[in-house]
């Protein structure tokens, strides 16, 4: 398996599109110079021993040297041992609401940033169970099934988003409904359920669904985020901000809607929490509440050694360096007479 050891030295690979553009803006800069000097083809019978494409050909070794020098800042790294572990957990579903809703700026920056913050938080307190992602509005979408793979995990709820759901709406009932059937069929009394959402649900059936998945083995959890004071849903209408607005023309204000949260819980065997600027409390109280939960055993395969590859990245970026540093300006007598770009 490959990994980097440190992929947060990556994002030094940001500053190659910078300069890209400054090597750009300074030819383009260079150029204009000359021109004002003097023509060009007189510029050139001045100094016609000066190449015309050397300076890009330096650039990109410079580029692609340093590019290589991050990531073997990087420590890329290979799995060189695998071994079969035995852990004891539960298997649990993040259900993420992605309705239109939750696009409600009532919480600072929105609903739903706000909701993917506390999700990544969440897979990092709940390290050791089998965690899987579930997306939904008016439909439940599976998108990371029961893992150890927190990363592939956090990945997916990073990028949610309400383009993710073709049809709009909320239901959370589907959520409930798809966590079932996404449960191993041997695991009857090992899981949990953590639905996080503003509950503006339409049909009014999740209770009741609740209650049966409880019967089934499953603790449902949910966590309202919102206000009930309600906030405008923001979108945009022709290039220009606006918000979501009912057939008569007005602005539809979205409430959380906290008794339809309370009320799966409660039929779920679980809690309910208000996120409120609170996340570590409501993680450590999920912790202990979860750990009550009957643990089961899993085996999980996992590499346990890695092995460094980072020298050969730093011997290469060395290379183009130094092949860089030794390529002079001056034309080769050997292409004189030939455009090796052509």
């Amino acid at each position: 398996m490959f990994r980097f050891e440190h992929p947060e030295h990556l994002y030094a690979l940001l500053a190659i599109p910078l300069l890209v553009l400054f090597f750009t803006a300074s030819r383009l800069h260079r150029r204009r110079a000359l021109t004002r000097f003097g023509d060009l083809q007189l510029m050139e019978q001045i100094a016609p021993d000066m190449s015309k494409y050397k300076h890009t050909l330096k650039f990109v070794l410079l580029v692609i040297g340093m590019a290589i020098l991050v990531i073997a800042w990087a420590n890329p790294q290979w799995g060189s041992k695998k071994e079969t572990v035995t852990r004891k957990g539960i298997d649990l579903f993040i259900a993420l609401d992605i309705s239109q809703s939750m696009l409600a700026e009532d919480i600072s920056p929105s609903r739903l940033e706000r909701a993917k913050r506390f999700s990544q938080n969440l897979v990092e307190g709940l390290k050791g169970e089998n965690i899987g992602v579930i997306l939904f509005a008016c439909n439940a979408y599976l998108q990371v099934p029961l893992t150890v793979d927190y990363s592939f995990a956090d990945l997916f709820l990073r990028t949610a988003n309400p383009g993710m759901a073709p049809s709009q709406g909320t239901s959370l009932a589907e959520a409930i409904q798809l966590a079932q059937e996404s449960f191993p069929e041997e695991n009857e009394r090992n899981k949990a359920l953590v639905i996080i959402s503003d509950g503006e649900e339409h049909d009014g059936a999740a209770a009741v669904v609740a209650s049966e998945a409880n019967d089934n083995g499953l603790t449902i959890f949910t966590i309202g985020i919102g206000n009930p004071e309600g906030s405008f849903i923001p979108t945009k209408v022709a290039g220009r901000q606006d918000y979501k607005r009912d057939n008569a023309g007005n602005p539809i204000r979205s409430r959380l809607n906290e008794d339809a949260l309370k009320s799966v819980a409660e039929a779920g065997n679980g809690l309910y929490f208000n996120l409120a600027g609170r996340d570590q409390q409501i993680i450590s109280a999920l912790r202990e509440r979860i750990d009550q939960i009957e643990k089961q055993e899993f085996e999980q395969q996992s590499f346990t050694d890695y092995a460094s590859y980072f020298q050969i990245f730093i011997a290469l970026g060395l290379a183009l360096l130094i092949i860089e540093f030794i390529i002079s300006y001056r034309k080769s007598r050997y292409l004189a007479d030939k455009d090796i770009f052509a």
